[in-house]
């Protein structure tokens, strides 16, 4: 069912000039009382592994791990696509803690639901 008050953003990226984007306004979304949510794809898998985000610093904003971090305890859902895990050659590797596996199909419904979805 389509929530009108709800924001999909779909990050597609590692590369660090685009990583705070998604999170900086699905943050800002939660603040203002829009349902958020951030789905990650392809490339943007990358990012995930442990370790990675906390090289990412750019300007005067925090780490990206602490970007994550403060998105999760916001209690925004970060979606991370098997497929994705498959076509990168993840088998068997581990991503930071509190992101959701979830097959392909849920980036359909989760576009479906959502008021408006924004990619990166």
């Amino acid at each position: 069912m389509k929530d009108e008050n709800s924001i999909l953003y779909v990050q597609t990226s590692d590369l660090p000039e685009r990583q705070y984007s998604p999170l900086v306004l699905a943050q800002t979304a939660k603040m203002m009382d829009i349902e958020a949510k951030v789905y990650y794809l392809g490339q943007g898998l990358k990012i995930l592994r442990p370790g990675e985000a906390e090289n990412i610093k750019l300007g005067s904003f925090p780490s990206l791990a602490e970007m994550i971090q403060k998105t999760l305890e916001m209690g925004i859902e970060i979606y991370v696509c098997e497929a994705s895990k498959q076509m990168l050659g993840w088998e068997k590797v581990d991503l930071i803690p509190g992101v959701k596996i979830v097959g392909a199909g849920t980036l359909n419904d989760l576009a479906l639901d959502a008021g408006t979805t924004m990619w990166f």
